[in-house]
C-alpha cells in the first residue's frame, strides 16, 4: 500500500472516531439536559410533564409558605406576566427570599404546578458576602 493511501485511510479512520465520539456524547447528554423555562413560556399551553427542566423567574411576594414538616415550601414564581405555584422539600438556599430571582430544577405536573428537586437562588452584580464587606469596611475606617 502506498503512502498517500495509508494517509488517506488514516484521516478517514479519525474522522469517523471524531463522528462516532460526538455522537456517542450528544446521546449521552440528552438525558441529562435541562431545558430552561420563564412563567410566560408555559401560560395559556401544556407544560412538558415528566421531563427535567428549569423554571426561572422572581418569587412573588407574599407567596412563601412554609409547610409544618419543617422542610417544605411552596411559593409563587413569576416574570411579571404569568405565574407558576411551585413546592419543594429540602434545605433553601441563604439567598432564597421574597421578591429576588430563582431558578427551579425540576418537573411540571400535569395540573400545571411545579415540583422541584433543586433551588438555585440569584443575586444581583452588587452582592458582596458579609465576610467580605465588613473588611472592606475596616480597611476604609484605617485609611487617612
Amino acid at each position: 500500500m502506498k503512502a498517500k493511501h495509508q494517509r488517506l485511510l488514516l484521516g478517514v479512520a479519525a474522522l469517523v472516531a471524531v463522528m462516532g465520539a460526538s455522537g456517542l456524547a450528544l446521546s449521552a447528554l440528552k438525558d441529562e439536559a435541562a431545558f430552561f423555562y420563564a412563567p410566560s413560556d408555559v401560560a395559556g399551553k401544556a407544560p412538558p410533564t415528566g421531563r427535567a427542566v428549569r423554571l426561572g423567574g422572581m418569587v412573588e411576594a407574599g407567596s412563601i409558605a412554609r409547610q409544618a414538616d419543617g422542610v417544605s415550601i411552596a411559593f409563587v414564581v413569576t416574570d411579571g406576566k404569568a405565574r407558576v405555584p411551585v413546592t419543594f422539600s429540602g434545605i433553601a438556599p441563604d439567598l432564597f427570599k421574597e421578591d429576588s430571582g430563582v431558578v427551579a430544577e425540576g418537573q411540571f405536573r400535569p395540573d400545571g404546578s411545579f415540583a422541584a428537586d433543586n433551588l438555585l437562588a440569584k443575586h444581583d452584580e452588587r452582592y458582596m458576602p458579609p465576610e467580605i464587606a465588613g473588611k472592606m469596611a475596616a480597611a476604609k475606617t484605617l485609611e487617612p
